[in-house]
């Protein structure tokens, strides 16, 4: 992947290379999340604490010199985790107020914030119908225009509608389907929601409080047929996130404890 990716491509390119079957890319753990997405984001951290991996702010990760330079024959997985855990316990002497990594490991990914994960619980206990009209209101946020909600009327799987310009000239119907799900929308249930489109539309969404599988991703922007916009959980938060719904701003702040060492010697 030239040294870099971000979290989804990444996500993808194991999937495939590790043939993971669609079955299992829909288990989920018990605060919901993809059990699968939730081992390789465990990965990352393990890899990024031991000096192989880097991200930048905007999620994406790249490998650093000393990982570009590993030996995969040769390297040991297994040896590199009890590297980081023994060098986090002992930060945890040095610091003990500081938050660090426990032998029993979470299902809950470190980086993950907790308002984050707060936020996906929140929209996941919404009723059916009024994750329509939430998802409505975030399209609305979004720049679409005559936004109806529709999920009621038993039509073919499709929530809504609305429709977007692109510019003063240019505008197209969109239909949307909106999941409040637990585990990962699969392929099938993409073609359906196409089906649905046939001879509506050339453009569709597919709105998910969970994750696509591969195949499903796949299936969206298969060659020859309309293609399918798929927001899943991550990409929802970062939409509440970008257009301040359901979220309060505040500024924090943590202790640099590594700033600080040079000056208790």
């Amino acid at each position: 992947m030239g040294g870099s990716g971000n979290a989804s491509e990444v996500v993808d390119a194991v999937l495939a290379r590790l043939k993971i079957p669609e079955a299992e890319q829909q288990v989920v753990n018990k605060n919901g999340q993809s059990r699968i997405e939730n081992q390789i984001q465990w990965a990352r951290f393990y890899m990024f604490r031991a000096g192989y991996m880097d991200s930048s702010s905007r999620g994406v990760w790249t490998l650093t010199e000393k990982g570009r330079e590993l030996d995969l024959a040769t390297f040991d997985y297994s040896a590199a985790i009890r590297s980081v855990r023994a060098a986090v316990a002992a930060m945890h002497k040095e610091h003990p107020k500081q938050e660090v990594l426990e032998d029993d490991v979470s299902e809950q990914v470190l980086e993950e914030s907790d308002y984050r994960l707060e936020l996906l619980q929140t929209l996941k206990a919404i009723s059916p119908a009024g994750f329509e009209r939430l998802c409505q209101r975030l399209l609305r946020e979004a720049g679409f225009q005559e936004v109806n909600v529709t999920g009621h009327s038993g039509d073919g799987g499709i929530d809504g509608n609305g429709v977007l310009a692109i510019n003063p000239l240019v505008s197209f119907n969109v239909l949307f389907q909106s999941k409040r799900y637990e585990g990962a929308v699969t392929a099938s249930q993409v073609r359906d929601f196409r089906g649905a489109m046939s001879g509506r539309t050339d453009k569709g969404i597919i709105i998910t409080t969970g994750t696509f599988t591969s195949e499903a991703k796949k299936e969206s922007r298969r060659d020859g047929v309309p293609p399918i916009e798929l927001v899943d959980g991550e990409k929802l938060v970062q939409m509440f996130e970008k257009y301040d719904l359901g979220l309060v701003r505040r500024n924090t702040y943590s202790i640099d404890h590594k700033f600080f060492d040079d000056f208790r010697e």
